[in-house]
């Protein structure tokens, strides 16, 4: 599979060798400046692994024939021949060539190249040349070498470089000396460098003092300090302090504070914090409020941690007046104090104490123990004061005013920290690395883990990393990969690289999501050296990427043209993802296809094809490839077969293609495609014809192209304005005339895009070619405009065509009365429906429809009245939606009489459409109690043949039971159901109301009878009547039954009803048998709930 693959690049390099030796002139080497001249012109051009090694080969031939390497070869050729070897990372063979060197920049770029390639021996090895030969490496060639020796812990080695380096007189910082794991041999250092009167970085003084710190090694390191007469930074100083606090207690930690202040340290405000701190930890009050003056009479201000420690201190000693004494410092301190101790009446008294200085507010009915449990930060409904209910008073802490012995339901000395405030989080990070604390391991894990999962807060993970180096290089693998993923989404690769180096030297787990992630951004921003090595890891350790990712980190591999990789890409995905075969397969086409590689997804094709057949989208991405890269032959082959198996190519793809099969004489297959698209995508025709006419003119065919082009015209359906103007502006030069069909779409593409001086200027042109038919012209181009709401410019047209006498026939005028509506001008669309009436022609049932409902909604009823009346008196149609219109305009002005007047006369005169539909009407004349002339118009509707909808006999029956009408009800819903309409639930619950207000509660009993058989469940309003009807009857079992039927379809019945019967089975008894009653009644309570099964 890969020596597939690279089969397309292999061609590729064997025509560029060729061009680089034809360029160069050179058949025998017969000199040294033919190697030079060759070794040139490869660097000018684009350097591989295979071109470097033939010249490698070409050059180790040369030599071999002229007896000695470096006899014949000067300096140059091979510092030029070295240096492409190092840059394509062929380490080895630039070895071969090392003794024969004379440029510092070789070694320097040899060593960076085993570093990179993290081999650590031979880059030492080069080192040892280098000083042998009386070499100096570099700055950076001395900090990369370093780095590799510490990460790979080969800390002998890297001390002895790290020497070396000071050797150089190099000013020494932080980081050289954080590459030595012992601080004795740090110390060495910097008293070599001050020896040397090199400057030293302050970092690196800090640096020695935290390792002291690791050690608790203190008297060594306040020796370090008086033997290097330097005194230590501030932080380092707090660590210190803290450090000793911790170990040895505080009075030796101010002793050593002392002896630093001898040096010149000066302590701040934190310094002192600590060592008040640890004084009211130890129980040492007088030693805190010692360090408090000194504080004050040094003008610094006391932090409020100090407060804190201060006011607990008092508190623990049980000194509660004194710590009263700070309360304007430490309000909140005070009441937890105060709050442990249960002293709840300061706690009042402090929070009325506070409101009163404004610094809070309470509400009019707000508890202040409840506002002290807030300022706490304690939920006040997750804090309880119970009350102790046991006689002994067990549990009483305190009483409140009526004398309620009282206690506190809460712990108050957990405290909850984590609540996923980043910035606060960090903040508390800072503050206790001032006081020479850190972050317990879990809690410095937790929060690197949320910083992860923000790219915002990056920087901030950053910097947190750097300033806990010891708790960083404890965080677990699962963190780990976080942190390289998320510094490579951020683009921090060379972050990235340390963190994944570190995790791979410690043989942690590298999750899949960790190597795709440093993958993406390596091959995305072309550093191929980092990206080979992680790309080796990666496979080594069977890295497996999900299909998203697959695809992605392809397309930059296939950019890069590393044919190889991608192979190997595609071996992994299909070895893993056995169920995702043709998945993968479709990926890997589509990339190479759309990266310049579709020759190459050819060849792998050929491979796949037993178990992978193509489909129409591969087939799509295969041609669309190889016709951008110009391989139309190819391209030819892969449609027949897309075409021999039933399959079209895309739109896109046909368009590509009509062209090029025009010019290769292959017009009947270009037709073909044409007509695919006209078709499958009729309304894209435009874009095939355009193709097509391409084609006929690449391939000389003028006269086909000239046909095509008028039909094109003629079947115009695009909306590119800019290729319409091109094929006109054709049109024009060519003398064609333009059919009006042309003229048609043209102008309702113009007026779509708004371009109305282009319709005006095809107006002007179309009339000077075709005079005659010029009022079709003038009504098209009115219609469009109208339609797209251009009613100043129709204006303009009209005045245009009275002053040269062109008069509107029919279709004009019903074009302009429908269009003046559209764009909301009522009266001209009015003015001209009055003029073409006058004129003898008959509007549009449309026009006429829309100008009626128009006048109707702007309450001009006497205009609509008068068009009706122009209409009756030509014995014109008034269909449904005109007299609707004009009868709700009447019925809205409170004029029924004149409503009803008016139907009668549609009736009388014979004016009434086939397709009537009253059903509206129906509903409103109902709603204003005229049931007659609602049924008036139901009657006038079925004469017709039209079914009234179930909703207009809902009304109806409604009305008839309203007026206590039931018979008449009775039939409309027998009616109802003829029609096989459905009536509304509450039509059927007002007709069994009514039927048991009547007496008749048998039909109302059959009602739910004939419900129920029919598959249809009643509701509770329609038993409910039923069973009230045959209680008042005296027919208990009816009742009953009703009753009992309701409760099996789930309804309960309301408890008068239910009581009522129940009361009433006494009387019942006498008439029925012991057991049928005790059957009725033990059924009744057991359905309501009243008994139970035992």
């Amino acid at each position: 599979m890969r020596s597939l693959l690279r089969f397309g690049l292999k061609r590729e390099e064997e025509a560029y060798e060729l061009g680089i030796l034809q360029k160069s002139k050179v058949r025998d080497f017969e000199g040294p400046s033919h190697v030079l001249q060759l070794l040139q012109a490869l660097q000018s051009h684009s350097v591989t692994v295979e071109k470097v090694r033939s010249l490698w080969e070409i050059l180790k031939w040369g030599a071999h024939k002229n007896v000695a390497l470096n006899s014949k070869h000067p300096s140059q050729s091979l510092e030029t021949m070295a240096s492409l070897l190092v840059q394509v990372r062929l380490f080895e063979e630039a070895e071969d060539l090392l003794f024969a060197l004379e440029s510092n920049e070789i070694f320097y770029e040899l060593v960076k190249g085993h570093v990179a390639a993290r081999d650590w021996e031979k880059g030492v090895f080069v080192y040892d040349v280098m000083k042998g030969r009386g070499k100096v490496p570099s700055k950076d060639c001395y900090g990369v070498l370093i780095d590799l020796l510490v990460k790979v812990k080969r800390m002998c080695l890297a001390s002895r470089v790290a020497f070396d380096f000071v050797d150089l007189g190099v000013p020494l910082s932080g980081d050289e000396v954080k590459v030595l794991e012992k601080v004795m041999e740090a110390r060495n250092m910097v008293k070599k460098v001050l020896v040397l009167n090199s400057e030293v970085s302050s970092l690196v003084f800090d640096e020695i003092a935290f390792g002291y710190c690791e050690k608790r090694d203190f008297k060594d390191l306040l020796s370090f300090f008086v033997e290097v007469k330097c005194a230590p930074s501030v932080t380092a100083a707090n660590r210190v302090v803290n450090s000793l606090c911790s170990s040895y207690g505080v009075e030796r930690a101010g002793l050593f504070l002392q002896e630093l202040e001898s040096l010149g340290f000066s302590p701040d405000e934190v310094t002192y914090g600590i060592l008040i701190g640890w004084s009211c930890r130890e129980g040492k009050t007088r030693n805190a409020l010692s360090c408090l003056s000194v504080m004050l009479l040094k003008s610094f201000v006391p932090h409020v941690y100090t407060y804190n420690a201060l006011i607990s201190g008092l508190f623990k000693l049980g000194m509660l007046d004194h710590a009263r004494d700070i309360v304007d410092e430490m309000i909140e301190v005070l009441i937890a104090g105060y709050c442990k101790f249960r002293r709840f009446d300061e706690v009042k008294s402090l929070i009325h104490e506070m409101e009163n200085r404004g610094l809070i507010k309470l509400a009019l009915m707000e508890n202040t123990i409840s506002m002290a449990f807030l300022i706490l930060g304690l939920d006040p409904l997750s804090v309880k004061l119970k009350r102790d209910n046991d006689g002994g008073l067990s549990k009483t802490e305190f009483f409140d005013e009526v004398g309620n012995g009282l206690y506190l339901d809460t712990d108050v000395d957990e405290k909850e920290c984590s609540d996923g405030n980043l910035k606060n989080a960090l903040v508390l990070v800072e503050e206790m690395l001032c006081w020479g604390q850190e972050l317990l391991f879990p809690e410095f894990s937790n929060l690197v883990r949320q910083l992860c999962s923000s790219l915002s807060q990056i920087k901030s993970m950053t910097k947190l990393l750097e300033q806990m180096p010891k708790s960083a290089h404890k965080l677990d693998p699962e963190t780990l990969n976080l942190v390289v993923q998320a510094y490579s989404k951020k683009g921090l690769l060379s972050k990235a690289k340390i963190i994944l180096d570190g995790m791979l030297q410690n043989e942690f787990h590298v999750k899949n999501e960790t190597y795709t992630a440093i993958l993406m951004p390596l091959c995305k921003k072309g550093n191929m050296k980092d990206f080979s090595y992680y790309w080796d890891v990666a496979c080594r350790n069977k890295w497996l990427p999900g299909l998203e990712d697959f695809k992605c980190l392809l397309v930059h591999i296939c950019h890069w043209k590393m044919l190889q990789e991608a192979s190997q890409f595609l071996e992994i995905m299909l070895l893993s993802y056995l169920y995702l075969k043709s998945d993968i397969c479709h990926v890997f086409l589509e990339v190479l296809s759309s990266t310049g590689l579709t020759d190459t997804a050819l060849v792998v094709l050929k491979q796949l094809q037993p178990c992978f057949n193509l489909d129409h989208t591969d087939y799509n991405h295969l041609i669309r490839g190889l016709c951008n890269e110009g391989i139309f032959s190819l391209a030819f082959t892969v449609l027949d077969d897309m075409l021999d198996r039933c399959l079209a190519p895309c739109l896109d793809v046909s368009v590509l293609l009509i062209p090029q099969l025009c010019k290769a004489h292959r017009y009947h297959k270009a037709i073909a495609l044409k007509d695919i698209i006209l078709k499958e995508q009729p309304s894209f025709s435009h874009a095939a014809d355009c193709a097509l006419i391409c084609g006929f003119c690449n391939m000389g065919s003028t006269g086909k192209a000239d046909t095509l082009f008028h039909d094109m015209f003629g079947h115009c359906q695009v909306n590119d304005l800019r290729k319409v103007g091109e094929l006109l502006g054709v049109a024009i030069r060519k003398d064609w005339e333009l059919s009006l069909t042309s003229y048609k779409n043209l102008v309702r593409l113009v007026c779509r895009k708004g371009r109305v001086q282009f319709a005006l200027s095809l107006k002007n042109l179309l009339l000077a070619q075709c005079p005659l038919d010029g009022l079709i012209i003038y009504n098209i181009l009115m219609f469009y405009l109208l339609k797209d709401g251009n009613s100043l410019d129709v204006n303009k047209i009209l005045t245009e065509m009275e002053e040269k006498k062109v008069v509107l026939d029919e279709v004009g005028h019903n074009f302009v009365v429908y269009g003046f509506l559209q764009c909301r001008d009522l009266s001209s669309s009015l003015h001209y429906l009055t003029t073409m009436i006058s004129k003898g022609l008959k509007p549009s049932n449309r026009g006429l429809r829309k100008v009626i409902s128009k006048l109707c909604d702007a309450g001009n009823l006497k205009k609509a009245l008068e068009l009706s009346q122009e209409m009756r008196l030509r014995g014109w149609m008034h269909d449904s939606s005109i007299q609707t219109s004009i009868v709700e305009s009447l019925l809205l002005c409170g004029n029924i009489q004149g409503a009803e007047t008016f139907l009668d006369r549609m009736g009388e005169e014979s004016l009434n459409p086939d397709n009537i539909n009253y059903d509206y009407l129906i509903k409103r004349f109902c709603q204003h109690g005229r049931l007659n002339k609602a049924v008036h118009l139901m009657n006038t509707m079925l004469k017709k043949h039209n079914i009234p909808v179930s909703t207009s006999y809902d009304f109806i029956i409604h009305g008839f039971c309203a007026q206590n009408k039931l018979d008449i009800a009775l039939n409309f819903y027998s009616e109802m159901l003829s029609w096989n309409l459905k009536p509304r639930i509450d039509t059927v619950e007002m007709l069994l109301h009514r039927f048991c207000q009547d007496g008749k509660t048998e039909l109302a009993e059959q009602f739910l009878v004939d419900m129920s058989h029919g598959g249809e469940t009643p509701t509770r309003k329609m038993y409910c009547p039923v069973i009230k009807s045959y209680h008042m009857k005296k027919n208990l079992r009816k009742a009953s039954e009703l009753l009992q039927a309701m409760q099996e379809n789930g309804y309960q019945p309301d408890f008068e009803t239910h009581w009522s019967l129940i009361s009433n089975l006494n009387s019942a008894k006498a008439k029925d048998t012991d057991n049928a009653s005790t059957g009725f009644l033990s059924r009744l309570l057991f359905k309501s709930g009243f008994l139970q099964k035992k």
